[in-house]
């Protein structure tokens, strides 16, 4: 087992700390761990958690990454007691946005399979880091709400699209427009939210040990043909998809998949 801490540019309230990962027989764990402040998320935090997301993606040993937080909180979102320091005006407010939408586009972007762990409370800017994520698991007891409304925030084209995409127009604007929360049932009637489990991180965790002995190429590629479609306004490229083919026939797994099915064993993939 592999373990750090990511360190921060502030020394207070033990934000060094704030960020754990733990990597795994290919499986990489992150963990929020502000329980004080609901694993709420900082200006500097946003940027790490980004930074870490896209520094596993290149990590050959790392297959698949669970998120989670810690204590009863998965992630309450921005953390608005700093707002007065760094989102007090336009400028500032636009440096914020790049460094919130970045985190969360790096961990949407990671091309390996990545669940959430929802173990509590999830929250604002929460919602949308777990919205990123491929998969979400949830406790029984987890609560949502996106509470922009109620902070005159508007809600960027990012985490909108995964909204949308995940529950209907109808259902987003009703989350959006009346920042009521809504309870982990809820959740998983609309399409929040994939499946309820009490032990939620040992749930996620042995899903994603799953997806380790799956061919990475596959998984890669099957995610940037989804997401693209999934995005929408024309992103998906036929010479990227061809790309993609190209590489998975002309690969060592896909070599190996057929001889270990030919041996009726499981396949060693190598992700290339």
């Amino acid at each position: 087992m592999q373990s750090m801490s990511n360190a921060n540019d502030s020394a207070s309230d033990h934000l060094e700390d704030a960020i754990e990962l733990r990597i795994e027989d290919g499986v990489a764990t992150v963990m929020l761990k502000r329980e004080k402040r609901r694993n709420a998320l900082t200006f500097a935090l946003w940027k790490r958690l980004g930074a870490t997301f896209e520094s596993l993606d290149q990590r050959r040993d790392v297959r698949a990454i669970v998120l989670t937080g810690s204590g009863t909180s998965f992630c309450a979102g921005a953390d608005i007691s700093e707002f007065g320091e760094t989102r007090a005006n336009a400028a500032q407010a636009l440096d914020y946005e790049h460094a919130y939408e970045g985190c969360c586009n790096a961990i949407a972007a990671v091309s390996k399979p990545t669940v959430a762990a929802i173990n509590g409370f999830c929250m604002g800017g929460g919602c949308n880091v777990a919205m990123s994520c491929d998969f979400r698991f949830a406790v029984p007891e987890a609560s949502f709400a996106i509470p922009a409304a109620r902070l005159s925030i508007v809600y960027g084209v990012g985490g909108t699209r995964r909204l949308l995409n995940l529950v209907g127009i109808t259902n987003a604007k009703r989350i959006l427009f009346s920042a009521e929360k809504f309870d982990a049932a809820r959740a998983l009637q609309i399409g929040f939210v994939d499946e309820i489990a009490d032990g939620v991180f040992a749930h996620a965790y042995a899903f994603a040990q799953k997806l380790v002995g799956c061919a990475p190429l596959t998984i890669s590629g099957a995610k940037t043909i989804l997401d693209d479609l999934a995005g929408g306004m024309g992103v998906l490229r036929q010479d990227r998809v061809d790309q993609l083919l190209d590489e998975a026939a002309q690969s060592y797994d896909y070599r190996e998949g057929r001889v270990a099915f030919a041996e009726k064993r499981e396949p060693q993939f190598r992700g290339d």
